[in-house]
């Protein structure tokens, strides 16, 4: 079993909570270690409490002890996860998907101004004639906005 090998079965577990998107795409993995028979897996939760960790740990488990090794899942809290750590194949599963990707980090702190500032394109659409609605989605990490051009509701990744 290979580092590589390990990566590519990660990259198969879809977000519980966005299954467009899987865990290596999201950028919740960190790492990936091997020492013998026993694989170390570094995960970055997107928040804190997190109600999906236990069930990304279960499903990465499973995935290690199939392709023949010993898991050993470590949760990183004092690394935050930010939205930079989304590939840009993610964001674009998560366009196709009809998620608004997030923008990318300005250098400094984030400020909650902006999720209402900057062009936050329509993932129907394409248009950037949106406006934010509720910053307070269905999970800690999303906020819904809606779209003049093609009347549509859709969510939108905040940029942490």
């Amino acid at each position: 079993m290979t580092t590589d090998e390990v990566w590519s079965a990660l990259a198969e577990i879809p977000d519980p909570e966005i299954p467009a998107i899987s865990l290596v795409d999201l950028g919740v993995v960190k790492s990936v270690e091997i020492e013998g028979e026993r694989v170390r897996i570094e995960l970055t939760p997107t928040f804190i409490g997190c109600p999906a960790l236990e069930r990304m740990q279960a499903e990465m488990a499973t995935a290690v002890e199939e392709l023949g090794g010993e898991p050993e899942i470590d949760v990183v809290l004092d690394d935050s996860w930010s939205t930079d750590r989304i590939t840009a194949e993610g964001r674009e599963k998560l366009r196709a998907a009809g998620f608004a990707p997030p923008s990318p980090r300005a250098a400094g702190a984030t400020t909650l101004l902006e999720l209402q500032r900057g062009v936050f394109r329509c993932p129907y659409c394409g248009s950037a004639d949106t406006t934010l609605e509720n910053i307070f989605g269905p999970t800690p990490c999303r906020s819904i906005r809606y779209c003049n051009a093609c009347r549509q509701p859709f969510e939108q990744f905040k940029t942490l």
